[in-house]
């Protein structure tokens, strides 16, 4: 049977920013200019994904005259499944990515002779869980 393929689509997420703002405030991460970052929910991706965060690199920021920006981007037929919990701990891996300068650039993964990404995450959800539970 032929797989139809259906056109993605993208919608403002403001239930989205709601959570990711305090996310943000839970874990102290306000070093990050929430004014400048976007948040939607997607439809219809084959990704296996549940998020996906976007950089504005430093050449579209030229050529764009703006300041640096983010997108959160929900693929909303997985992400939407997942406990509450899953949620944040999701989104709090996405907001890992993003530097501690705000430069438009993402951080890795993995990167050599760096601490572990995953450790990092696992230290935010840890935080999150401990200002939620008080």
């Amino acid at each position: 049977m032929k797989k139809r393929w259906l056109r993605m689509e993208w919608n403002n997420a403001p239930d989205i920013k709601k959570r990711v703002l305090r996310l943000i405030k839970d874990v102290n991460l306000e070093s990050l200019n929430s004014s400048n970052i976007h948040f939607f929910r997607s439809c219809n991706s084959s990704s296996r994904a549940y998020a996906r965060i976007w950089g504005l690199s430093k050449v579209w920021q030229k050529a764009l005259k703006t300041d640096p920006a983010y997108i959160i981007e929900v693929l909303s037929e997985r992400f939407d499944k997942l406990s509450e919990n899953e949620k944040d701990k999701v989104l709090l891996h996405e907001l890992a990515h993003v530097p501690k300068n705000f430069s438009g650039s993402l951080l890795p993964h993995s990167k050599k002779g760096k601490r572990n990404f995953n450790d990092k995450v696992e230290e935010l959800f840890r935080e999150y869980l401990r200002k939620t539970k008080t």
